[in-house]
């Protein structure tokens, strides 16, 4: 991956696409300082509605086109809608660089994104985002998983215009009790909850695929954050883990999940990392 070299220290230079609730905070993050990193630059759909708060910033970034980012970028961060991802992983990893991606249920329907990785030396970064335990799915895939169970629980503005929901015409905004409204796999949420369900296929991926992992999901109108609880039986390890997450500004989204993007930014150059 090509870098910018400043004395002795190697700089690489980050594209964030998207700034939402899960971008700004990357952005504020980069500008206050990441050792190792400089920000690029920034793509959005619509510059006018953030101009404000790039004015804001220490260094206000350029704003470009996302089809001109990897000419003035080493990485590039995802945060943007799911439709978007070829177009921006593609000419990344095309060249060897690095494609952090917050739309994780969208890769599974674009497999030839890490063929094309694999082939140029490039790689494609899931962070561990809004879950909890991914090391622990990681090192268990390692031997033999048995099953991985996973029950989402959110409130109903978090579920609210999914495609399967209005796909299936299910009323969630006037229930008074928790709705089991969806029972699958992984692969299977990825296509109804396009952005509810990334943590699922982030799942998926670290243990025995999106077709292998089963889900339930819940629209609970008494529930103020979204629940994920997980269940893993291996021949390491059994295990659980539950992790409840307060929404962002997006309600669709928490807040710990750009918090996740940023600790995944610090590791990158850190003495010291913890964890697989």
């Amino acid at each position: 991956m090509a870098e910018m070299s400043m004395g002795t220290t190697s700089v690489a230079r980050v594209a964030v696409v998207g700034l939402g609730g899960i971008g700004q905070k990357v952005v504020e993050e980069l500008d206050r300082g990441i050792e190792g990193l400089t920000l690029a630059a920034v793509s959005v759909q619509n510059p006018d509605k953030h101009a404000a708060f790039l004015l804001k910033l220490a260094k206000t970034p350029p704003v470009l086109p996302i089809a001109d980012l990897e000419a003035v970028a080493d990485i590039v961060i995802e945060c943007a809608p799911a439709p978007l991802l070829p177009e921006i992983v593609k000419p990344f990893v095309t060249k060897g660089k690095t494609a952090i991606v917050l739309s994780a249920g969208a890769l599974l329907f674009n497999d030839d994104l890490v063929e094309l990785a694999k082939t140029h030396g490039g790689q494609i970064v899931v962070p561990t985002g809004a879950l909890i335990g991914l090391d622990a799915v990681t090192a268990a895939a390692e031997g033999k998983i048995h099953s991985v169970k996973m029950v989402t629980r959110k409130p109903v503005k978090g579920l609210a215009g999914a495609p399967y929901i209005v796909e299936n015409k299910i009323d969630i905004e006037s229930i008074t009790e928790p709705l089991k409204i969806f029972e699958g796999t992984a692969r299977e949420a990825a296509k109804g909850f396009p952005a509810n369900l990334n943590v699922a296929v982030a799942l998926s991926l670290a243990g025995i695929g999106p077709d292998a992992t089963t889900l339930q999901i819940w629209a609970d109108p008494a529930l103020t954050r979204n629940v994920h609880r997980v269940e893993v039986d291996s021949d390491s390890a059994r295990f659980s883990m539950q992790i409840e997450n307060i929404p962002s500004e997006n309600p669709k989204t928490g807040r710990i999940t750009a918090l996740s993007v940023i600790a995944l930014l610090r590791k990158r150059g850190a003495a010291l990392r913890v964890g697989t």
